[in-house]
């Protein structure tokens, strides 16, 4: 499927897409939380946030206990048990835009291209990269209005799995031969969820700087 054309991001930042980062995961293996850890000096919640302020003109910091030069808007997760899904609820209910992306914090090495590449697929319900390694329902870009009530109901009868919200949903996806010109390293989809993972991040940003 062809993609239409992403933003240049020369063009200036989208107001018809919001974007949120969600805190609030559990960080147990990573041994502290994952939003206050650094990468390249600079705190994970703050590089993801950062980098969707250059993009979207609505930012939310979703749960979770944001480090304070994040840019964004602070949104509390709703009640129920801590989860994705519970954050996806929240940075629905609270967006300005009918589209969201929304990003979890231990992706700090996604890039704008894939980004705006999710922006730029054709719409569907949810937009949801696949690579080879499973999908990503945390990186991805929602439709609030047919999205979020089917969301919240799934949260309120504990029906938590992400991918089970997926396929009660029209789910476009980004498979492995659509990401590879939007991400050609192969990289911008690596979850850090341990110690070992940020220090293999730390090389690879060094790479990819120079």
């Amino acid at each position: 499927m062809q993609a239409r054309r992403a933003r240049d991001p020369a063009e200036g930042r989208l107001a018809n897409v919001a974007a949120a980062v969600l805190l609030g995961g559990d960080s147990r293996r990573m041994g502290s939380d994952k939003a206050q850890r650094r990468l390249g000096g600079v705190a994970l919640a703050t590089r993801i946030a950062a980098l969707l302020a250059d993009l979207f003109e609505d930012v939310l910091l979703v749960g979770g206990d944001p480090p304070a030069e994040a840019p964004g808007r602070r949104v509390p997760d709703p009640e129920g048990p801590a989860c994705g899904l519970r954050g996806l609820v929240a940075a629905l209910s609270h967006a300005r835009a009918e589209r969201v992306l929304v990003l979890a914090t231990d992706l700090p090495l996604v890039t704008p291209e894939l980004l705006l590449g999710l922006v730029a697929w054709p719409e569907a319900d949810a937009v949801v990269p696949r690579p080879r390694e499973g999908s990503q329902p945390l990186c991805a870009l929602y439709r609030r209005e047919a999205v979020l009530p089917v969301a919240r109901a799934r949260l309120a009868t504990g029906a938590l799995e992400l991918r089970g919200l997926l396929g009660a949903l029209a789910t476009s996806w980004l498979e492995p031969a659509d990401l590879a010109p939007l991400d050609p390293r192969g990289i911008a989809l690596r979850n850090l969820n341990t110690p070992a993972d940020l220090e293999r991040a730390e090389a690879l940003l060094r790479a990819r700087e120079h």
